[in-house]
């Protein structure tokens, strides 16, 4: 009880509970993904690629073009008649031509190359869903795993600072008796020097605990790095009930990555399609609408208007142009490298699965076991110190019982911390860490 007091007591007056924002896991994480710099960036490349999945840029639509012209020009001219042989010479002869129109062209076919880049700007599209995606399961788990970080560094601050109140009522102990003739000097400056230790510890965890929290202020991209962060776990909740097999049917279904790499799989089968796609005739319509004035100096027409529609269909066929041969086999190694890739990852996936599982249930075994340490040094500890009241124990016997004390709720926090980082890694594989948003 009365550790619990001084316990609530420091935070009171180190954090400041009673006028702050109390943030959970899933403000901090809602805060992050609407406010982090990179994830907004990331979501802008996502909005580009949908911007670029348009009939036009696939070359379905026809461009239509305005032009107009001017042209004019200046002679001196010499004529001779056939039958008489007369001559006649005319200098500054200036004829002019105006012209305006517009002119459509449009690609009909294009042996199926229109309809393969319409397909890969759509399978683009969808692989920037999927990259923002990775990028936002990243941050989740990033932010994640610094938010019990804080949770760890706050806890360990605490017993720190109980570690320091023990060590200053040994020493307030030590000092009575050191005045009273019943302990030495050399006492005195043991439990002196123990106290100072702790005291230097505690002042070093501080540092680590600001160190935390500036993190997370800069992961939620909170305008100032110095704003206080109070949080309202104050414990690492674990999820200990997670299934391999579940883990790894999901992994297989849902992991960002591994639906990247079938992404790629299919843009390089488009690709594919694009090169046989010269293998066709081509058919284009050439259209266009217009106006022509021409201005003679001295022919006998003197001005000519032309309003008129032309209309041309053009229709070819790519007999060889030296490459193609080369581009498709290039075109099927990129298609069987995308499918070895797939694989790779699929195996590289579950070999990360195994083997973060391995160290899931292994740090969870060691948490029961460091459980059951605690207890039995807190029993120890607590006779240790009825000991050293009774005179019965000395100052270095009481410091071990202490340090054991102390170093077993040390492991029970990097137990818990370490199994909570597992877990987030499960879940970012197997595509399931979205759940702490809920």
């Amino acid at each position: 009880m009365k550790r619990t007091i001084m316990t609530f007591i420091g935070c009171v007056v180190i954090y400041g509970v009673s006028a702050q924002q109390s943030y959970t896991l899933k403000s901090c994480l809602e805060i992050g993904l609407e406010q982090n710099y990179s994830i907004r960036m990331i979501r802008n490349e996502e909005q580009v690629s949908k911007n670029n999945v348009t009939l036009g840029n696939a070359g379905y639509l026809p461009t239509l073009d305005l032009s107009a012209g001017y042209n004019g020009s200046l002679n001196d001219t010499e004529t001779q008649a056939r039958d008489t042989g007369e001559k006649s010479r005319t200098k500054g002869v200036y004829d002019q031509t105006l012209n305006a129109g517009l002119n459509l062209n449009w690609t009909l076919f294009d042996g199926f190359k229109i309809q393969a880049n319409h397909k890969r700007l759509k399978e683009l599209e969808r692989q920037g869903e999927t990259t923002t995606r990775l990028a936002i399961e990243d941050f989740i788990a990033e932010l994640t795993a610094e938010y019990y970080n804080y949770i760890q560094q706050q806890i360990r601050l605490k017993n720190f600072r109980y570690a320091m109140s023990l060590s200053k009522e040994r020493l307030r102990i030590v000092e009575e008796r050191y005045i009273v003739g019943n302990f030495s000097r050399l006492d005195l400056q043991q439990a002196r020097v123990d106290y100072n230790a702790d005291r230097a510890q505690y002042m070093k965890q501080q540092e680590s605990v600001e160190t935390s929290r500036i993190r997370l202020n800069e992961l939620m991209a909170n305008p100032d790095m110095n704003q206080s962060v109070q949080i309202s776990d104050s414990i690492i909740d674990l999820n200990t009930v997670l299934s391999y097999e579940q883990l790894w049917e999901a992994t297989l279904n849902n992991n960002a990555t591994l639906l990247k790499s079938a992404q790629n799989k299919t843009l390089a089968t488009l690709d594919m399609k694009t090169i046989k796609s010269r293998n066709y005739p081509y058919l284009r319509l050439n259209t266009g609408y217009g106006y022509t004035f021409n201005k003679y100096d001295i022919s006998p027409t003197s001005k000519r208007n032309n309003l008129g529609l032309n209309v041309g269909l053009t229709i070819g066929i790519n007999l060889f142009d030296g490459n193609r041969r080369r581009e498709i086999k290039n075109a099927r190694i990129a298609i069987e490298n995308a499918q070895l890739k797939q694989e790779e990852l699929t195996q590289a996936l579950q070999a990360d699965l195994s083997t973060l599982w391995h160290a899931y249930q292994n740090n969870i075994n060691m948490l029961k076991l460091e459980r059951e340490n605690l207890i039995a040094a807190i029993e120890n500890h607590e006779i240790a110190s009825e000991r050293y009241m009774l005179g019965n124990l000395s100052g270095i016997e009481m410091r071990e019982a202490q340090k054991s004390l102390l170093d077993a709720e040390e492991r029970i926090l990097s137990a818990e911390y370490d199994t909570k980082i597992c877990e987030i890694s499960l879940l970012q594989i197997s595509g399931g860490i979205t759940q702490y948003l809920h």
